[in-house]
């Protein structure tokens, strides 16, 4: 099993940054592929961006493609999502989540284990 715990969240006007982390915990980390999500009130729980687990392939959702990037250090055992030209629809509580698979939906992962506390991000306009 691998344990997740979201940081990095917090109030930024329209047009700012953000940098989301993800540390893990346990050995397996880096044999994981991994995906940040995000829940806005009212909504269901959506996909953002996913990355393989050496690195190399990364997929995201269209409203963010171009905004946001997603690495991984996995000496460190973290996963961040750099989120730039933040605009007011990206405000939601961001998670993190080692997948498995997706299914027959990018929103509807399988993860390892369960899904955290998730970092609260703001984005005045």
């Amino acid at each position: 099993q691998v344990q997740l715990v979201e940081s990095g969240g917090g109030l930024v006007q329209a047009g700012g940054s953000l940098r989301l982390s993800c540390a893990a915990s346990g050995r397996t980390f880096s044999s994981y592929d991994m995906g940040w999500f995000r829940q806005a009130p009212g909504k269901e729980r959506e996909f953002v961006a996913h990355i393989d687990w050496s690195g190399s392939i990364t997929y995201y959702t269209d409203s963010v493609k171009g905004r946001f990037t997603i690495f991984r250090d996995n000496a460190k055992n973290t996963v961040y999502l750099q989120m730039n030209s933040l605009k007011p629809e990206d405000t939601a509580v961001y998670y993190c989540a080692a997948v498995t698979s997706y299914g027959s939906s990018w929103s509807a992962p399988t993860i390892v284990g369960s899904w955290g506390q998730g970092t609260q991000v703001t984005v005045s306009s």
